[in-house]
Parts: structure tokens; C-alpha cells; sequence
């Protein structure tokens, strides 16, 4: 016999007593199914049934635990080749890592859930970020990132941070974001088509910009490597890249340096100013004892 204090109350309360079910406080704008690391209950069909991880990708990401000391440490890598596989860090991924790091999910999920680069819903062919911090936010971030939202938005309603206009993954589809600074102040405003730089932009240029991926063009970006698409460049921030050394000067690599971000160096030189040096006998600060 259960006395009342034992029995389940339809809410939580403090003490002994239990629930019948539990609740997250969560404010309205915050996506608590994307979040969230645990799977969705939804029936799988055979598509989802199947493993995405096979043999070579797990070969794979052996390969990459063994470039390091500790196994753990290729956990950021190994989030990047998860993202080249399935366009986002999905909970199956996320078990996935766990397994071939000897982790748990919820270690993994700490990870995948810190850093902004890690996406948890899946993401279009190009991922468009859009410089809103300080500095391109007054030269007109804001502005370019407003017109891209409601430019790629539907039957009225602007695009939101992280959502993707089209089907995730297929041709010419996009998914928009607005960035913290993307260290590129001396180009600003500034926008990155999958990391790639897009300098001294507009919102033209960038309506331009998106209109060419969404018809399958590739736009050179203002430097860098030639553009590819968002799950190519997540397995080269894994860390896997062409053998040949041609193959990878023409598609990875490419000059990143400019006039602008090399102009307080160049002049440092013309007039001959240095940084004066650190004497060898340089006192240490004292430490206040504890």
C-alpha cells in the first residue's frame, strides 16, 4: 500500500516523492530537439537502419587515433570526418566517436555541443556564414546578413541562424548562419562560403553570391583554395587530403595573404621599426604566496 506522499505527482516536486515525468526548462528560442543527445524516437526507415559508419570510415578514424598520444585527442578530428559523412554531427555520430575513442556519449556530446563548427542539424551543399561581430557589423554585416535571411527565406518568413534553404545536403541547397568574428577585420564586411573567404562584400554581392551556389556554380573566392562544398572541407579539417602534390596545391592549398593584411608589416620594414627585445635577465612577477 502506497502512501499519498509516495505516490507520482503529475508535476515535480522537492523531496522523495516521484513524478510521473520529468521536464526541461527551456526558453522558447532554444532548439531542445537538436540539443538534445538523445535519438529521436521516430520509426527508422531502412535509410536509417543502415550504419553510415562502414569499414572505411572506421578505418579511417583508426587512422587518426593514430596520429596521437592519447586516443582521446583525435576526438575533434574525428567530429570533422562525422560532418564529412553525414553534413552534421548526428547522435549515431556522436555514438560513433565514442566507440573508437573509448569515451562516453556524454563526453562527446560535450565536445560536439561547445563548438560552434560542430552542426547539429544537418546542413545544405554550402554552409554561408556571415561576419556579424564588431567591426563587419558596422561596416554593414548586420545589413548583408538580414538581406541574405529574408532573401533565402520562404513564403514570407526570413531564414534563421543555422536553418538551410532546400534539402539538406542536395545540390545548390544553404545553410545560413551569422558568425563571430572571422578574423578577416581588414576585408570587412566579410562572408564565408564553407570557410572560404568572400572579402569587402555587400548585399548585393552576397544575394549574387548565394544565387550562383543555389544554381551550382562555384565562385572563386576572393583567395584561398577554390571552393568545393561543406562535407569536402569537413574531411580535410579532418584531416585527410590528396596524395599528389598538384592535386592538393590546385584544390586545398592557396594564398591567403594580402596587400591590406600585410601593410603595418611592409611599413614596420620600409622604416625600419622593431619590437624592442626581451632582456635575458627579465625579472618574473612575484607570486603571492597562499
Amino acid at each position: 500500500m502506497t502512501t499519498p506522499s509516495q505516490q507520482p505527482s503529475k508535476t515535480p516536486e522537492p523531496g522523495a516523492r516521484p513524478a510521473e515525468q520529468t521536464y526541461a526548462a527551456a526558453s522558447e528560442d532554444v532548439d531542445v530537439k537538436a540539443i538534445s543527445p538523445v535519438a529521436d524516437e521516430e520509426p527508422k526507415g531502412e535509410s536509417q537502419l543502415s550504419d553510415p559508419f562502414g569499414p572505411e570510415v572506421e578505418a579511417e578514424a583508426k587512422e587518426l587515433v593514430a596520429r596521437y598520444p592519447q586516443a582521446r585527442s583525435a576526438l575533434l578530428p574525428m567530429l570533422h570526418l562525422v560532418q564529412s559523412v553525414q553534413g552534421y554531427v548526428s547522435q549515431e555520430g556522436i555514438a560513433f566517436c565514442a566507440r573508437q575513442l573509448d569515451l562516453t556519449e556524454a563526453e562527446v556530446s560535450a565536445v560536439a555541443t561547445f563548438y560552434t563548427m560542430y552542426k547539429r542539424k544537418p546542413c545544405g551543399q554550402h554552409l554561408v556564414s556571415v561576419c556579424t561581430n564588431t567591426m563587419c557589423a558596422m561596416l554593414g554585416g548586420d545589413e548583408i546578413y538580414r538581406t541574405l535571411s529574408e532573401h533565402l527565406g520562404e513564403d514570407g518568413k526570413p531564414l534563421g541562424h543555422e536553418e538551410t534553404a532546400g534539402e539538406p545536403g542536395e545540390p545548390g541547397s544553404i545553410t545560413l548562419e551569422h558568425a563571430e568574428c572571422l578574423a578577416a577585420c581588414d576585408f570587412g564586411p566579410v562572408v564565408q562560403v564553407n570557410y572560404e573567404y568572400f572579402d569587402n562584400q555587400t548585399p548585393d554581392k552576397a544575394v549574387e553570391l548565394v544565387d550562383a551556389l543555389r544554381r551550382g556554380e562555384k565562385p572563386q573566392p576572393t583567395r584561398g583554395a577554390p571552393l568545393t562544398d561543406f562535407r569536402s572541407v569537413e574531411r580535410q579539417l579532418a584531416g585527410f587530403f590528396p596524395e599528389e602534390e598538384d592535386v592538393f596545391r590546385s584544390d586545398v592549398d592557396g594564398p591567403s595573404q594580402a596587400v591590406e593584411t600585410l601593410r603595418g608589416a611592409q611599413l614596420a620594414a620600409d622604416r625600419g621599426w622593431t619590437a624592442p627585445m626581451m632582456p635575458d635577465d627579465a625579472p618574473l612577477p612575484e607570486v603571492e604566496a597562499k
